[in-house]
């Protein structure tokens, strides 16, 4: 999956490689809501956004690294940023390592715009007084703080992923759109405790056992335990889980 151009478009090194992954997703890319063909490239003065499909509008914002992903990933500006979660216009994520010597991309991963909540979002210090754009304040998207089923593969290892697989591991989770912000984020703290057990099947206590996390996560809430028998009721509601007999369930796409 390699860049279109051999050479350097670009004296720096990082303007390079934003030149060179900007073009492979105008020329590779797709749009994983509706599968079209073709995504169109925003203008850089855009305040999110990269590409809107050409097709049903939807939004991306792409993030590219050399090597690896980390825990986190820079993002723009922290209140620009927490003002559009709540935005139809809010851009899903690609997220694209490469190899620069081989000048192609290794990675490309999708994170759906509904699995982006406040708590994923962190705030930067900001600036020195002698910097250039002095007292702005970035953010940092907290990957390790998103589900794994979040995190859709469109190359994995240098590999393409068949397209319908992806659209499908894209709409699986689809019923988070609907949900309202607030209840969107103790949803995908369950779906995150969930998912790391790393079986099909699980006992509630698997995941009482995650209480004390939980309760960090929200501190104002002295009723853990009885929010989490809420929350699996709501995924059991929503297809993502089944129930199979008291205190037991399944992941239903496992």
């Amino acid at each position: 999956m390699g860049f279109s151009e051999p050479q350097a478009p670009f004296l720096s090194g990082s303007q390079s490689a934003r030149h060179w992954s900007e073009s492979w997703v105008r020329d590779w890319g797709f749009c994983i809501q509706c599968g079209h063909s073709r995504l169109l490239k925003f203008d850089n003065n855009e305040p999110v956004a990269d590409f809107r499909c050409e097709s049903c509008s939807e939004q991306f914002e792409l993030k590219s690294k050399r090597g690896r992903l980390g825990a986190k990933v820079a993002d723009g500006a922290y209140r620009t940023k927490i003002d559009r979660l709540t935005s139809s216009q809010n851009p899903n994520l690609l997220l694209m390592t490469y190899d620069l010597t081989e000048r192609a991309v290794t990675n490309l991963i999708a994170v759906p715009k509904h699995y982006f909540v406040p708590r994923i979002i962190q705030k930067r210090r900001p600036l020195a007084p002698s910097a250039r754009r002095a007292g702005w304040i970035g953010s940092n998207i907290l990957l390790s703080e998103i589900p794994d089923s979040g995190k859709i593969y469109i190359v994995r290892d240098s590999l393409p992923q068949p397209r319908g697989e992806v659209m499908k591991r894209w709409q699986t989770n689809s019923f988070l759109a609907n949900a309202p912000l607030d209840a969107r984020g103790w949803l995908l703290e369950i779906m995150r405790t969930v998912e790391a057990l790393g079986k099909p099947e699980f006992e509630i206590a698997d995941v009482y056992a995650d209480e004390a996390r939980l309760s960090t996560v929200y501190p104002g809430n002295r009723h853990v335990r009885e929010k989490i028998r809420q929350q699996l009721q709501v995924l059991r509601d929503y297809g993502y889980l089944d129930f199979v007999s008291r205190g037991i369930y399944k992941l239903r796409r496992s």
